[in-house]
Order: C-alpha cells, then structure tokens, then sequence
C-alpha cells in the first residue's frame, strides 16, 4: 500500500506542472489575439469643403480597421485645442496618432507625444519636428498632368490662361511650377495667360467674369483647384463663351465631379489631391506599429479625372 502511495504522488508531481504549462500557453494566446492597436485621429473642425472630408475620410478607414485597432477621433478649431485633444490622446494611451496639423504652433505638443513613444504620422502638412512620418500628394505632379492634359485636348498651340493663387504659398507654386515646365518642354509655341484668384468658387467667378472681357479668345484654363474651377464655369456660362475647351481643377470635388458629363462642350478634369489619401495615412500608422518598414515620407501619385472615369470616384456621403 505505502508503495503504491508513493507512485502515486510522484505521478501527480509529474503530471500536474505539464498540464500547468500547457493551460498558460494557451491563455497567452487568448490575449494575443485580443489586443487591438490604439491609434489618435486629429483633424480640423470644418463642417464642409476639402478639410472637412479629411476627417469623414480618417474615420472610414479607422472604421474598416476595427478588427485591428480602437480608435478615437479628435476635430479641432485652432492649434490650442488640437493640442489639447493630443494631451487626451497620450492619457489614453494611443500608440499612434495620424494629425492634419493646419495651424502653427503644433511642433511642440507633436514632440512631447514622440518623446512618449507615440508613432506619429502627419497628413499633408510639413512640420518642423524630426521623426514624423508624412503622408501627401504630389502638388508639382498635379501640374504636370494639367498641362499634358491640355496639350492632348487643344494641341501645342492656343490660348491659355493661368488661375495662380499666390496666398497658398508652395501649393500654387508648385502646382504652377509643374504646369509651366511641362508646357516648356511638350508645347513651347502655347501662349499662357496668368492671373490671380482664391480658392473659392465666389472668387474664380468674379475674376474669371473679369478675364472674359479682357481676352477674347481662350482655349483653356489651368485652375489649380474644383472649387475655383465651379466659378470659372459659372463665368462662362454666364457670359455665353463657346470658345474655351478645357477647364482643369485640383482636390477631387463631388460637385465638380457631377458637372463633368453635364458639359459636353468642355473637358472639365480634376487632377486629385483627394481628402482619401488620409486613408493611406491611417494605413501606414498601423503599418509602423506591426513593425513594417515603411518611408518616412509618402508621396501619393496624381490620378486625372474627367468624364471618361469620375463614376469611379462618386461618394454620395463625402462631404467634400
């Protein structure tokens, strides 16, 4: 009896701690399997227009990702309050934060969340702070494809008039910059017009209505964005122009998108800067917390759209 006793306890001895190992290997599983990465989304307060389909866009992808991270999402009136909302986002403990930082004065909330060890990744705005990763368009490129598009409808010779908009600072002179080189180099014989406006569509229809009666003839007009773009339109329409072939734009407007089939006369087109491309920026945060190499800087390329393609970038509840 004491003999079996004894092989008895030396069979639970054994048996117990592998059965002990075996149950933590599978809770640690369990737990792996659970965890989502916690990723910040800080984006301007606007109710409409271009910046205010960057947050609807952010939250989309966060929303098509939930099987992969939590997310909260800030909007902000001015830098004070985003900085503040940042501050919510390192308390709760975001390990990325993809910011759309339009105001000045952000470098140094931005560093305080690095010196956490918060990955940060920028959507479109260059900011002064080392080890922010960015995600943006190609403004230089979106001239580019401009002038190869008005070269293709009207030909190396014509009439064209330039819409600069000298207080977006680089925005315009890249864009334009693009624009000029390319015709330099393709169509050299093209006489180009340049003028100033805004980025609204009130201001493309005061200044476009102006330029109408101070050029007689015009072949195209290279806008740098859908919003000026919608004036120009009007200001042809109204003053009852059938001279003018090709109207471009730039953002990538679901207004401007619908007017592209309506004007059969007119090859309207939009050389993207879309609001969309924060996606690419939600996607590279998750990217860098799986441990993925990516580049410091994403430069998204430039997709034309005109009546041959815009149903492929119809979104009924964009609000840009």
């Amino acid at each position: 009896m004491r003999k079996f006793v004894k092989v008895f306890i030396l069979l639970v001895l054994v048996i117990v701690p592998v059965l002990a190992a075996c149950g933590a290997d599978n809770t640690s599983g369990d737990e792996g399997t659970g965890d989502k990465y916690k990723v910040g989304i800080l984006a301007p307060a606007v109710t409409h227009g271009w910046v205010a389909a960057v947050a609807y866009h952010a939250e989309n992808r966060a929303k098509e990702l939930s099987d992969e991270i939590e997310y909260q999402i800030y909007t902000s009136s001015d830098a004070s309050e985003m900085t503040s909302q940042l501050d919510d986002l390192i308390t709760w403990g975001a390990e990325a934060i993809v910011a759309f930082p339009q105001w000045e004065g952000m470098e140094v909330p931005i560093q305080r969340a690095l010196d956490e060890g918060i990955k940060v990744v920028n959507f479109d705005i260059v900011i002064d702070v080392d080890d922010v990763y960015r995600v943006a368009g190609d403004n230089y490129d979106m001239g580019v494809q401009g002038a190869n598009y008005i070269v293709d409808k009207i030909g190396t010779e014509g009439e064209v008039v330039i819409l600069e908009v000298p207080s977006s600072g680089s925005v315009s002179e890249l864009r334009t910059g693009g624009f000029l080189d390319t015709i330099e180099e393709i169509a050299p014989d093209i006489n180009l017009h340049t003028y100033a406006t805004q980025f609204t569509r009130e201001d493309g229809l005061k200044d476009f209505a102006d330029i109408l009666t101070s050029l007689n003839h015009i072949d195209a007009v290279f806008s740098l964005d859908d919003e000026t773009s919608i004036g120009v339109l009007q200001a042809i329409d109204e003053a009852g122009r059938s001279d003018i072939q090709v109207v471009t734009g730039g953002g990538g407007m679901q207004e401007y998108f619908n007017m592209m089939p309506e004007n059969e006369d007119i090859w309207i087109q939009s050389a993207l800067y879309s609001p969309a491309m924060v996606q690419d920026a939600v996607d590279t945060a998750v990217k860098i917390l799986k441990g993925e190499d990516v580049e410091k800087e994403t430069i998204i390329p430039t997709t034309v759209v005109d009546r041959d393609n815009y149903e492929e970038f119809l979104d009924a509840e964009s609000p840009y």
